[in-house]
């Protein structure tokens, strides 16, 4: 891959302040949202992890949303301090932590079905465009973290 050779160095030109910007407002959108339902969107995406699939450990979730252990756990414990998770060490091996859904987490997945539609419609743009965008920013994401070795 080749790169421009007199690629500007003025913030607006840059591809990370355009990822860096709209990450910011795309969680600044999501945040009235998630507050109906008490969550923040960090938890907001531990919950959709593990309404895929429950029973996870703490590092299965971690690995999950590219985040390490460490920040998984405060979070995971106000989840479970809200009552839609437990934390359960593990049998085989005590160093790890099984995260299970209670009923009540189970059931909040329900309440978030609203979200995505209202995030879809704030976003401005057809859903086709929005899952291109999707796409391209996941291949976006694989080679960088193929060129930083992860």
């Amino acid at each position: 891959m080749t790169s421009p050779q007199n690629f500007p160095l003025e913030l607006d030109q840059q591809l990370c302040f355009a990822l860096y910007s709209t990450s910011l407002a795309m969680t600044k959108a999501y945040k009235p949202l998630l507050e109906r339902l008490g969550l923040t969107y960090p938890q907001y995406l531990a919950m959709l992890v593990l309404w895929e699939g429950d029973d996870l450990t703490v590092k299965e979730i971690a690995g999950r949303l590219s985040l390490d252990s460490a920040t998984m756990t405060p979070l995971l414990k106000r989840l479970e301090a809200q009552g839609y998770v437990e934390r359960v060490r593990g049998v085989a091996d005590e160093r790890q932590v099984h995260i299970r859904l209670t009923d009540a987490g189970r059931a909040l997945k329900q309440s978030a079905h609203d979200i995505p539609p209202e995030i879809f419609c704030a976003a401005g743009s057809d859903a086709i465009s929005l899952m291109r965008l999707r796409d391209e920013l996941v291949r976006l994401r694989a080679s960088l973290n193929e060129y930083i070795g992860n």
